[in-house]
């Protein structure tokens, strides 16, 4: 473990957030380099499995970023445009919307509205074929709505056919980071902390909780279908951890992802360019899926009502579910990854476990 001096009150503020069980690991960096990665708990149910360096865990939607980033290095790369439709890039896709729509929610497709077959969840082609023939809930481009699984399919599918491989491969080979995967692979699988479950009183905001109660409804179906995303336990399974599912189970080590945005942030992933197009803001206010004010950019979230992240509205990145963090701040020239395996489900609002990290990380600046 390692801990830049300077930045000593952030890993006094990761420590505290221990004690109610599991682990997490917390990276930062700063200066070109990192400058904080540590880690602590347990990794499996029994709290026996000490969290060590190698710990990977399922980090949900956070995962988004990791994906928008691929599509931002092939934009830079000319292989894509992020004004073209969609249809260009996937023949046959119905819905007449850009890559950009898709990257910032706004293309009208965060739910699939007929049932959809048990399996449809691990099944690529089931998936895409049903999103590239569904009727898109608003005009493209007029709202947004957060897309929260059909994310990764949609984005996913673009950059299989242009990149001629899976995505899971794209991920591994073009951006290069180690200890980050879509689909932990079977040799990895003995790396992965177990996800302890919500503490008790836990609780979604009321207005997410009432419109997923509503049959037929954006909100349920972009939650509840297919089916299995509703299945008890479903992260620790062998068969979702391995599975390809771009929006959501994404595998990574903190220190993983804090690369990644540092890179970002440093320049040496994307050009300034690139990446000032790729962050600046494209979707604010009322969410139609979330019910909410959310801010998103082309892929990443930006700090916003429902999850302010980070105090500077500039950062970018993303949240996943339970409390995975991982954001970078392009002003301050840092990049911060959390990872933890004990689920918190908060309120509109940060996680309680970021805000003393993420106070300490800035007044260390």
């Amino acid at each position: 473990m390692w801990c830049d001096p300077a930045f000593a009150p952030v890993a006094d503020a990761f420590g505290e957030t221990d004690g109610e069980g599991g682990g997490a690991a917390l990276a930062v960096y700063a200066n070109g380099r990192v400058v904080v990665d540590l880690w602590q708990g347990t990794a499996d149910p029994d709290g026996v499995r000490r969290w060590e360096r190698d710990t990977v865990v399922n980090v949900f939607s956070a995962s988004k970023g990791v994906l928008a980033t691929l599509a931002h290095l092939y934009v830079q790369r000319g292989l894509l445009d992020l004004d073209a439709p969609v249809s260009r890039y996937w023949p046959g896709f119905a819905t007449g919307t850009t890559l950009a729509d898709l990257l910032a929610h706004r293309s009208g497709l965060p739910a699939v509205r007929r049932e959809l077959p048990p399996g449809s969840l691990f099944d690529w082609d089931v998936m895409t074929a049903a999103l590239a023939a569904e009727s898109p809930w608003w005009t493209p481009g007029e709202r947004h709505g957060y897309h929260a699984v059909t994310f990764g399919w949609l984005v996913g599918e673009v950059l299989r056919r242009v990149g001629g491989r899976p995505v899971r491969d794209l991920v591994r080979d073009e951006l290069g980071v180690p200890g980050l995967w879509i689909g932990l692979p079977a040799a990895e699988a003995a790396r992965a902390a177990h996800l302890g479950p919500p503490r008790a009183g836990d609780a979604p905001p009321a207005a997410l909780t009432k419109a997923m109660s509503e049959p037929g409804s954006i909100t349920m179906l972009a939650f509840c279908n297919p089916a299995e995303q509703l299945t008890p336990g479903l992260a620790n399974t062998a068969r979702w951890r391995a599975a390809e599912i771009p929006a959501s189970n994404g595998h990574a080590t903190a220190r993983a992802l804090a690369t990644l945005y540092g890179r970002l942030v440093s320049g040496t992933l994307l050009a300034p360019d690139v990446l000032g197009r790729a962050v600046a803001p494209r979707s604010e206010g009322h969410d139609e899926v979330l019910r909410a004010q959310t801010r998103f950019a082309l892929g990443y979230m930006l700090p916003c009502e429902i999850r302010p992240f980070a105090p500077n509205p500039r950062a970018f990145g993303h949240t996943g579910s339970g409390g995975a963090l991982a954001f970078a701040d392009p002003d301050a020239g840092i990049a911060l990854a959390y990872t933890p395996s004990r689920f918190v489900v908060s309120a509109a609002g940060p996680d309680p476990r970021w805000e003393p990290m993420v106070a300490a990380l800035y007044a260390c600046l």
